[in-house]
């Protein structure tokens, strides 16, 4: 009954995996230059997809950057000079992983100063409404209290 359950489970996460969009018309015929062109295809985001890479997009997009990845590799392009070429023709947004410079950074540290910022504000509202909930006995000066109390009848 275990082996059982174990080959279901095998043959489940089998198909959950996701699959390849990569055409075999696409594959180029040196591997260490298909490997690169894998490996640049992996950082470069699908831009119908979104926060899909575009090696596992079926968009025809996705194909078309491909197939440039490709074209400019067997140009005799660097790495770095394939990267530079699609993100000078798209932008910055292409790339999975942006650089953390320039206008960037302030999309970094953007979502945490936010936090802190909520952080001090918050602690000077509580402190204020803190002092803004004492009682009006308490502000009393003592002969006030006295006459308070004996207003009272305590």
């Amino acid at each position: 009954m275990v082996n059982r359950l174990l080959l279901v489970l095998s043959l489940a996460l089998a198909l959950a995996s996701p699959a390849r969009a990569l055409d075999p018309s696409e594959i180029l015929a040196d591997p260490a230059l298909e490997e690169r062109a894998r490996a640049l295809s992996q950082g470069l985001r699908c831009l119908v997809c979104r926060n899909e890479n575009i090696d596992d997009s079926n968009a025809e997009l996705a194909k078309d950057l491909r197939q440039l990845v490709r074209e400019r590799l067997v140009a005799g392009d660097t790495d770095a000079q394939v990267l530079d070429y699609v993100v000078g023709r798209y932008g910055e947004f292409v790339l999975l992983k942006p650089p953390a410079s320039g206008a960037n950074l302030l999309l970094y540290f953007a979502g945490p100063g936010m936090l802190g910022l909520g952080l001090i504000v918050a602690v000077f509202y509580i402190r204020s409404r803190r002092s803004r909930e004492t009682g009006p006995a308490e502000r009393l000066s003592a002969e006030e209290q006295a006459r308070l109390k004996e207003i009272m009848g305590d």
